[in-house]
């Protein structure tokens, strides 16, 4: 049993975590080891993280599409791609161990927060593309959607990271389309956790509500800010993650 307490308190930390992964991602790194703190297994914590990050995720995405900022049609094959990619990363994850992940996952995080602080031009304009929207979807959009399904830190980072450089997308049109590719995963992941009984459904719901307004917020600073926010947070963000895996990995 959660008292009233903890849920307010994990209301307050998605609340927090849904504004900073609608601006550069992360927000797991607050949810995550809450959910666990508070008492849950690893399966029920990785099962309500996901429950509670399609909030986030669904209300960022909503707003950028309200604003016109995100194409669904332009998407159709990425978001296709991603829930197939994802679903079959979850369906993985619930069999085998993702030990190895855990080793790479650092030098990954560290190499995306040094890509974009020595990159100074990065996502500053349009760029053309380098993949088809086709081979774009079936190539990275799948990887990462995998990743995310059956690993997930940092999946919003290498979202923005694979628009920018493959797709040629601006930082603040990358972040926008990164929330609806994100929301895909979650939710394709969200669905065979729910197939094997590990939801936590009154924590997960109160942390949902959360994100959902923690995500609107950060959106808007998304709109208002753009790039000259982006950038630092996604290297603060990076820094921070890589900080932390090494720590849990070999301390």
């Amino acid at each position: 049993m959660i008292s009233y307490e903890l849920l307010i308190l994990l209301f307050a930390i998605a609340v927090l975590a849904g504004f900073i992964d609608s601006i550069a991602g992360g927000g797991g790194l607050l949810t995550l080891p809450s959910l666990l703190a508070v008492g849950l297994s690893p399966a029920a914590a990785l099962a309500t993280n996901k429950l509670q990050s399609c909030g986030g995720s669904f209300s960022a995405s909503l707003y950028f599409v309200q604003k016109r900022m995100v194409d669904l049609r332009e998407q159709k094959w990425s978001i296709l791609a991603v829930f197939v990619g994802s679903a079959i990363g979850t369906v993985l994850i619930l069999h085998i161990k993702a030990d190895f992940l855990r080793l790479l996952l650092p030098i990954l995080t560290i190499s995306v927060g040094l890509y974009f602080l020595f990159s100074p031009s990065v996502g500053k304009e349009d760029q053309k593309s380098r993949l088809s929207p086709l081979k774009f979807a079936l190539i990275p959009a799948m990887v990462v959607g995998f990743y995310d399904g059956f690993f997930g830190p940092g999946a919003g980072s290498f979202y923005a990271l694979i628009y920018i450089t493959l797709a040629g997308f601006n930082l603040t049109k990358a972040t926008a389309y990164t929330k609806v590719l994100n929301f895909t995963s979650n939710f394709a992941s969200l669905l065979f956790f729910i197939l094997g009984g590990e939801v936590v459904w009154v924590v997960g719901f109160a942390m949902l509500i959360g994100q959902f307004i923690g995500a609107r917020l950060g959106a808007r600073v998304v709109m208002a800010k753009g790039r000259k926010l982006i950038k630092p947070m996604l290297i603060i963000v990076s820094t921070i993650m890589s900080i932390k895996l090494i720590h849990d990995n070999f301390f």
